[in-house]
């Protein structure tokens, strides 16, 4: 097990990752202001990961190598947009992790992987359907997670976070 520790004037303690999901939701901007704000603050970093579901290939063999890469280009696209505000704003260079699969799946297979994850921060939605698909399912499970939730309201402003 990989733990880096740092030392405080208080003594030492563990360094943690924060979580966070990348997705094309308006309530994920929220989630990364809020990890990459407490990690700056906590002496922390930022994992930032995508998941690409499975579905998105599976239309012709041939081209869903071509369409795998184009996902994984958009994703870095949009994370090097994330990851230039974390370095210039908070100091933090956050990692980006890029798996396929089924979203909840991948997100629990990336906290077993990775002993570091000491959160999972998730932006809850703000319409009348609720939080969103991953909120919904990650805290009907969170009791058999080895980490706790940070839920971070879709409409909380930059100030309030």
């Amino acid at each position: 097990m990989k733990v880096m520790i740092r030392a405080t004037e208080e003594g030492t303690s563990i360094m943690r990752k924060f979580l966070v999901i990348l997705d094309d939701s308006r309530e994920c901007l929220n989630a990364m202001r809020f990890a990459a704000m407490r990690a700056s603050k906590t002496g922390g970093g930022v994992a930032i990961l995508s998941v690409i579901p499975p579905e998105e290939f599976n239309h012709w063999i041939g081209v869903g190598a071509v369409m795998r890469e184009e996902a994984r280009e958009r994703i870095e696209v949009h994370f090097e947009v994330f990851a230039k505000w974390m370095r210039d704003r908070q100091g933090i260079d956050p990692e980006l992790v890029i798996r396929e699969g089924q979203p909840v799946d991948e997100i629990i297979a990336q906290i077993r992987e990775d002993p570091e994850i000491g959160v999972v921060v998730l932006g809850a939605g703000t319409d009348k359907k609720g939080p969103g698909p991953l909120v919904t399912q990650l805290t009907k499970i969170s009791g058999g997670l080895p980490i706790p939730i940070t839920i971070v309201p879709g409409d909380l402003s930059k100030e309030r976070i």
